[in-house]
């Protein structure tokens, strides 16, 4: 960076409901990224566990709890597992396409079903239009959002079954928001083939990490992402592998968590 850049400043929010981990309370610190340096400041952010929302960076900050962890995964190491390729196969006639962070009508009524299905009640139910368009449009950062959709019909676009706003980064994808279709029973496992593209994405590209933001251990909704190995995880000595013990369901720490749109 140049000299002219300036050290950014950041603010703590004040506590609140942990939406993770019933009966606790969650803190965030963050900044924003703005300016000719905001990609290189997200990026420096995110390989000490920030995650992006717009154009600000967040990471937890509870007090005596370090229950969220950031976790990548080794994309040039994966190996897909016998599910995991039956999976693959039986979505292989799904059209596939990084678009232009721009929304649709669609892609917001897909969401829309997506959160009353999976997340009623959650922190995105009440999000609008213009709040979605703010989401993924506003990024001061090379972003993208991945479409996918059923095959054509009578040369008209299939319907858009998935979709996933994804930031690009020098040394990997991150993976901002993904939504898919809840209920669609010959389309099972969505979101477990959107991170599967994703990481063979990255490894076309020479892209060695796929980031999924924050994993909880002992929460039922964040154990989807230990599934992908090898898989690192960030800790005060930097990012290092999961042993098998540590991939184990078990009773979450005391206290903490996180709140604002994760994966």
């Amino acid at each position: 960076m140049s000299a002219q850049f300036k050290f950014p400043r950041f603010f703590v929010t004040s506590p609140a409901p942990c939406p993770y981990l019933p009966g606790r309370t969650e803190r965030k610190v963050f900044t924003e990224l703005s300016g000719t340096h905001a990609s290189e400041l997200n990026e420096a952010l995110g390989r000490i566990g920030f995650r992006r929302s717009q154009s600000v960076a967040y990471r937890p900050s509870c007090i005596d709890c370090h229950a969220c962890v950031s976790v990548r995964v080794v994309a040039d190491e994966f190996k897909t597992n016998t599910t995991q390729r039956r999976l693959l196969r039986r979505h292989s006639d799904l059209v596939i396409e990084a678009c232009a962070p721009w929304t649709t009508e669609e892609q917001f009524a897909l969401l829309r079903r997506y959160l009353a299905a999976r997340h009623p009640g959650g922190g995105m139910a009440e999000m609008d239009e213009l709040d979605f368009a703010d989401m993924v449009e506003q990024t001061p950062v090379t972003t993208f959002m991945v479409e996918y959709r059923e095959p054509s019909v009578d040369g008209r676009p299939g319907r858009l079954v998935g979709a996933c706003l994804t930031d690009q980064q020098s040394d990997g994808l991150s993976m901002v928001y993904s939504f898919f279709e809840p209920d669609l029973e010959h389309r099972p496992g969505l979101g477990t083939l959107i991170i599967l593209d994703h990481i063979q994405r990255a490894r076309s590209v020479g892209l060695p990490y796929v980031y999924l933001g924050y994993w909880v251990k002992g929460s039922a909704r964040m154990q989807y992402k230990v599934r992908y190995r090898p898989i690192e995880r960030l800790g005060p000595n930097g990012w290092r592998r999961f042993e098998e013990a540590e991939l184990e369901p078990s009773a979450p720490p005391a206290h903490g968590g996180l709140k604002f749109p994760r994966l």
